[in-house]
């Protein structure tokens, strides 16, 4: 099978059910972030984090897997059967940050992004995320988009943030407070 098709050369794609857009398209835009987002992931799963965080980082590519799968879909036309995102899977990540807040000091102040590498990782792809969330809601206004995708990218949000302190606290990196006028 050739990886090129020649299809995309005029600037449009096809979605799942066959339409054909403009590659600029909110869709494309949408699920494109996702896949930048489940980039960064990787990314994030290929640095020192320990096998725990490492599992749950694949588990989230995964999910992020069936997300790009489900905005890849025409909602107007019949797709062939695609997984499909659980809220359970929501509830999985609340369930990571709750288990992760309660080893972590209580936040009381900001925290500008950096201390390492791969904490610096985990705020790049927690930015990323927000961005694929900001595009998802704007997708939504005019298109149908499951609802639990925008729930399960708010958590990710979340989870990518408290993932960092996370790191931050098990390496012992003290976090980089946010004292305004400094």
């Amino acid at each position: 099978m050739k990886i090129y098709t020649k299809t995309g050369d005029q600037g449009f794609t096809s979605l799942l059910g066959g339409s054909r857009v403009p590659k600029y398209h909110l869709r494309i835009e949408s699920y494109g972030t996702v896949d930048e987002l489940n980039a960064y992931i990787g990314l994030i799963a290929d640095q020192p984090t320990g096998i725990t965080h490492q599992a749950a980082l694949q588990q989230i590519q995964d999910r992020l897997f069936v997300i790009g799968a489900m905005l890849a879909a025409d909602p107007e036309k019949p797709a062939p059967k695609i997984p499909d995102l659980q809220e359970v899977d929501v509830h999985w990540l609340e369930q990571q940050i709750d288990e992760m807040n309660e080893q972590l000091p209580p936040l009381q102040h900001f925290i500008l992004p950096g201390g390492n590498t791969i904490i610096s990782f985990c705020h790049v792809a927690r930015c990323v995320c927000r961005r694929a969330e900001r595009g998802i809601v704007q997708l939504a206004e005019d298109s149908f988009v499951d609802n639990k995708v925008i729930m399960y990218l708010n958590r990710l949000s979340d989870y990518l943030f408290v993932l960092a302190r996370k790191i931050g606290h098990e390496q012992q990196i003290p976090e980089k407070k946010w004292v305004p006028g400094t």
